[in-house]
């Protein structure tokens, strides 16, 4: 089992002083936090891509490639590359210069992404938003299992047995395929014989067996090892030494966060009343005490069986003292256990 951290890197003012951190500091924050969790022993570090003010990872390559001088063993993994609005070729090209300089620790998340903003800032059509993935996704794949390559597509000129280069030092490079709550994305990942990551970001968490059940029948049936079909739980989250104290903290943040994002979406704000229900015994939330994110995280393992669990802690730009010290509480108390209780059979 691997257990993560993921962030969308935010970059929003503080909701006590209403003043933002600089660019500068907060990409230090993020480096500091992937250097901290690789020295507790946490197996992986995510980190999103996105192209507006309130998040600062455009290039989550880059960002990681920072990390990857700083780690030793930590995996370093998109999450997510917003694949349908991007270059397959260079993707593969950034993630395998990723794993280069990390010594071959890099991963690709790929998926649709959170946000549309892209698909306009790099000429997209969002009328194309499942196609555009397909067929990128299907040039990645090519791109990834042999050094030339001969495609062609829709969206992109073809490639007449072309060089891609430099190539990854993993063979292959992995790639993970990010959904949601769509049994379409779940069936067409279990049929490519690709690791799905899926997103659980409201709602009760077993209402999402279903997906992780069809992907596993959709993946045996067409005849993919079942060493490779893996399932990582993707999940929003907090922890403080105490359960009220990680609900205090958490909550301005996240609530301005996700106010803003409804403003654009049409979404009715958050009160504290639904973050308490979320936050509870079966909610989607693992948000409190160490040994509540222990419980929700083992619950969730007799669920989905899974094989990595990675949680967002920043949600909102939370003080960087407070995000370092959840993490601590993560690596030197959560991860342990959940590792020793999974590993015992039931």
């Amino acid at each position: 089992m691997e257990i993560g951290i993921y962030s969308f890197a935010d970059l929003t003012p503080d909701v006590q002083s209403g003043k933002k951190i600089s660019p500068t500091e907060r990409m230090r924050d993020i480096v500091e936090e992937m250097e901290l969790a690789d020295q507790l022993g946490l197996d992986v570090y995510g980190l999103g891509e996105h192209h507006r003010p309130d998040f600062i990872s455009s290039a989550p390559a880059v960002v990681l490639a920072g990390g990857a001088s700083r780690t030793k063993r930590i995996r370093l993994t998109s999450a997510v590359s917003v694949l349908s609005s991007d270059d397959p070729v260079r993707v593969y090209q950034d993630f395998a210069t990723l794993d280069l300089l990390s010594g071959g620790r890099a991963e690709i998340m790929a998926g649709r992404g959170s946000f549309i903003e892209s698909f306009p800032l790099f000429g997209y059509d969002l009328d194309d938003y499942d196609e555009l993935f397909q067929e990128k996704l299907d040039l990645l794949l090519a791109v990834r299992a042999s050094e030339r390559v001969t495609w062609s597509g829709k969206f992109r000129p073809p490639l007449d047995g072309l060089g891609v280069y430099p190539r990854a030092q993993q063979e292959p490079l992995p790639v993970w395929i990010a959904v949601g709550g769509s049994p379409d994305s779940a069936a067409r990942t279990g049929q490519l014989g690709l690791p799905m990551a899926l997103a659980i970001i409201g709602g009760q968490p077993e209402r999402f067996a279903p997906f992780v059940q069809l992907y596993r029948d959709v993946a045996k049936e067409a005849g993919h090892d079942a060493s490779k079909i893996k399932v990582s739980i993707n999940s929003h989250g907090y922890i403080a030494d105490t359960s009220q104290r990680a609900a205090d903290e958490h909550y301005p943040y996240a609530a301005a966060l996700m106010a803003k994002i409804g403003r654009e979406r049409g979404w009715p704000p958050q009160g504290r009343a639904q973050f308490e229900a979320d936050r509870g015994p079966r909610g989607h939330l693992l948000l409190g005490s160490p040994q509540e994110v222990i419980d929700k995280m083992l619950f969730e393992h007799s669920v989905f069986a899974y094989d990595r669990f990675l949680i967002q802690f920043s949600v909102g730009t939370m003080p960087h003292n407070l995000m370092m010290h959840c993490i601590e509480l993560y690596g030197d108390k959560v991860a342990p256990a959940v590792r020793t209780a999974a590993s015992v059979p039931a």
